[in-house]
């Protein structure tokens, strides 16, 4: 009896460890005020007017035998039946833990080895925010810690192959959900 009592008490243990590695991997954005994108981080097409700057995106308290991040910004709220992805990267390094503001843009510096998978624009790159005038939509950013190094994928990856890819080698999520309407 006394070694299930000590058994049910290592479990719990490692139940609460593993909730408090989890709850210390975050993500902040200083491209958002008071929960919402600057006029910045909107597109400058389909009739929006903002300069199309990818948001900075920074996190900590990733687990330490993180090898490296997949990061995503996805609109589930997009008229489109199946939202829409903005930003889609895979192989960030293990050493990052910040891109700066207009990295996945048009001229942008991403780190060394990081790879833009094609967002639904059909482009690699970041396309910034556009919501139907009169609406608010959600917007999910997602860093993600992996088990490898690298993910291996074809120049014709989608979001959906990535996210295949992703929960069978991830240690840990972490998510900020960002407003942005005209």
């Amino acid at each position: 009896m006394k070694n299930s009592y000590v058994a049910a008490g290592l479990f719990a243990l490692s139940l609460i460890a593993t909730t408090a590695q989890a709850q210390s991997f975050t993500v902040q954005s200083s491209s958002v005020q008071d929960g919402h994108f600057q006029q910045r981080q909107f597109a400058n097409v389909f009739g929006c007017t903002g300069k199309n700057l990818s948001p900075e995106i920074s996190w900590s308290g990733a687990p330490p035998d993180t090898q490296s991040f997949v990061v995503t910004l996805y609109d589930p709220d997009a008229p489109t039946g199946s939202g829409w992805w903005h930003w889609v990267l895979a192989n960030v390094p293990a050493t990052v833990n910040e891109l700066k503001e207009g990295a996945g843009s048009v001229g942008g510096t991403l780190p060394a080895g990081t790879l833009q998978v094609r967002g639904d624009s059909g482009m690699p790159g970041y396309l910034g925010a556009c919501p139907p005038e009169g609406q608010t939509h959600h917007y999910v950013i997602s860093v993600y810690a992996m088990k490898t190094a690298t993910l291996t994928l074809p120049p014709t990856a989608t979001p959906a192959m990535l996210g295949f890819m992703v929960p069978g080698g991830s240690l840990a999520k972490a998510t900020l959900t960002v407003q942005g309407g005209r």
